[in-house]
């Protein structure tokens, strides 16, 4: 048997004080694009923006549905979206904020397995690791350095060619 072990680092800051312009710009972005979620059963309110390599923002939020498995995430909103109105762009950043009626929005949160899923997809499919920046509408960021770190063992379109 050998043991072998995951870690990878991330950064952490205080607030969007602290970050880069852009970084903040971006992540300012997430926290006003929450008030346009539409989420009136959960009442928690995701906002999702990428920065892309031809330096457009596109925003995304959560739309949920009364038969909730028809709901979507932010993430994969603004991952369609992207897709949809520039083709073959290139994401290099994600900010994801969010607000609550029930939580304090004071803290990050982090993408669900899905948009993991959906998120390392697209970072495999443009050959270039995505940043995501996460932060509440106010307090503590964290910035991690790709997608890969959010999901180490994700199943890709590598193990569907094999054979």
């Amino acid at each position: 048997m050998k043991a072998n072990s995951f870690e990878f680092s991330y950064d952490v800051y205080g607030s969007i004080e602290e970050l880069q312009q852009g970084d903040a710009a971006l992540l300012d972005a997430a926290r006003k694009v929450t008030a346009q979620a539409y989420a009136p059963y959960s009442r928690f309110f995701v906002g999702a923006t990428v920065k892309l390599d031809n330096g457009q923002l596109l925003s995304g939020t959560n739309q949920e549905n009364a038969s909730f498995p028809a709901g979507l995430c932010a993430e994969r909103t603004v991952l369609a979206a992207v897709s949809s109105v520039y083709p073959g762009a290139v994401i290099n950043a994600m900010a994801i904020s969010f607000h609550s009626a029930g939580t304090e929005s004071n803290h990050p949160i982090s993408p669900c397995g899905i948009c993991r899923q959906s998120l390392i997809e697209q970072e495999k499919r443009q050959q270039f690791p995505m940043r995501i920046i996460l932060g509440g509408q106010v307090g503590r960021i964290l910035v991690i350095s790709s997608v890969s770190h959010l999901l180490p063992f994700s199943f890709t379109g590598e193990e569907l060619n094999k054979g």
